[in-house]
């Protein structure tokens, strides 16, 4: 049996690693965390989300991050400090906008695809994470937002995801809490919302029924290959550190994949970009009642809203390019707050928990997944703002990927995708 190590415990790593358990490989999974879930997949928008699959290389975009970078406030934020890191990303990320249209149609068919395998892993280990298969409703306030958003349906439709669109009346009907004037929405039946931290957590146990080993407060400081060994490297606080050896590993370590790959000799410009949420208690039975069941998606203000249970009510967003900063900033919390008292205003926002993650972003905004240089060295990271969208669908393609690499046996491809293309190393 190989053995296959993988890094990290997020969403991307637990879905990992379990897809692997269950092509038969022995995994052992590192996090440096007491437990799974605790950084970008802790408390983020709670989407599940093809509808969301436009991809951000647009031109709109930069001219809204220059129209935005003095205002402390905006929905996007690019700290004008320069460093080498983010101006190689940025120039990618131009680069990248000729496939904006290409790679919008293929990350709604990833997404679509991906549906499947995360609600079959749910139903199949259990897993109850407080989904909501209500659909996702868009929402725009003026003609400009409301006609590219049917540009955008266009491309969702190529990849296989139908969505209609719906006037203010019918807006009010889906979502009879909703305040405020609007000139018309998006919906998509289809999509859903769910707890990621309750999901991640859950099927980590359920990878540990199938023997992966999971190894919580492990930092990883360094990784190695020589094609046919990948080494691993974890410090400790207290004792000297330790050296693992296995046939294969796959690196799923978020933003801090980019080290990981440079020291397998592999590019992956991964920028960690910071997105802020807010949990409302709903502590009150009118606030439960004001609290919208749909979940919806201001595309002006950039923000998503899961109702999670009966008492918690999720709204997220915002995208801030600041470095590796976690900082939680009040002038970045203080507009979700706002929001929720404009478009709900039944709610009490009394009980609010701040939260903020870095989402790990490709400058064309595809994940990377597949081989790396060295031949037991592979990918599952980079997945932005849909990590948990996508990540059923990117375990199982790496999975396959994994067999083909260390056993020879040819797997059916789960997508249209060819095994190892999704951004090859460089």
């Amino acid at each position: 049996m190989k053995k296959i190590a993988v890094i990290g415990g997020g969403i991307t790593g637990i879905t990992t690693a379990y897809a692997l358990a269950k092509q038969g490989f022995a995994v052992t999974l590192f996090e440096r965390h007491r437990y799974a879930a605790m950084e970008t997949s802790f408390a983020n928008g709670g989407q599940l989300s093809a509808s969301n699959a436009e991809v951000w290389t647009h031109h709109s975009t930069i001219l809204k991050g220059l129209k935005w970078m003095l205002k402390s406030d905006a929905p996007l934020l690019v700290n004008p400090k320069p460093s080498w890191h983010k101006i190689s990303w940025f120039a990618e990320f131009m680069a990248s906008m000729k496939d904006y249209e290409r790679n919008t149609v293929e990350t709604a068919r990833l997404a679509v695809a991906a549906r499947q395998h995360l609600f079959a892993w749910a139903h199949e280990e259990r897993i109850d994470f407080d989904l909501k298969k209500q659909g996702i409703l868009h929402i725009y306030r003026d003609k400009k937002g409301f006609d590219h958003a049917g540009k955008v349906s266009a491309l969702l439709a190529k990849g296989g995801l139908p969505r209609q669109a719906v006037t203010p009346e019918e807006m009010k009907a889906i979502e009879p809490t909703l305040a405020g004037n609007y000139y018309g929405g998006y919906f998509t039946e289809s999509d859903s919302t769910g707890d990621i931290h309750k999901f991640t957590t859950g099927l980590a146990l359920a990878a540990q029924r199938l023997g992966v080993r999971t190894l919580y407060d492990q930092d990883v400081t360094s990784v190695s290959s020589d094609n046919q060994t990948a080494t691993i490297k974890v410090a400790h606080t207290d004792s000297p550190p330790t050296v693992h050896s296995f046939d294969g590993v796959v690196v799923c370590a978020g933003v801090a994949s980019k080290q990981f790959a440079a020291q397998l000799g592999d590019r992956v410009n991964i920028y960690p970009v910071k997105g802020y949420s807010i949990t409302v208690n709903l502590n009150d039975q009118e606030s439960q009642a004001g609290a919208p069941q749909v979940s919806l998606l201001d595309d002006e203000t950039k923000l998503v809203t899961s109702r999670l249970g009966v008492d918690r009510f999720r709204v997220a967003g915002t995208a801030e390019f600041n470095g590796y900063n976690k900082d939680i900033r009040a002038d970045r919390i203080k507009p979700l707050i706002d929001w929720v008292q404009q478009c709900f205003p039944k709610i009490n926002t009394r009980s609010v928990v701040s939260w903020a993650g870095l989402r790990p972003m490709m400058p064309n905004m595809m994940p990377k997944v597949g081989r790396g240089k060295a031949a037991n060295v592979f990918y599952n990271t980079g997945h932005g703002h849909l990590g948990w969208t996508l990540s059923a669908m990117t375990a199982d393609m790496v999975a396959d990927i994994v067999v083909q690499q260390m056993t020879g046996v040819n797997q059916t491809p789960k997508h249209q995708y060819k095994l190892g293309q999704l951004n090859p190393a460089k």
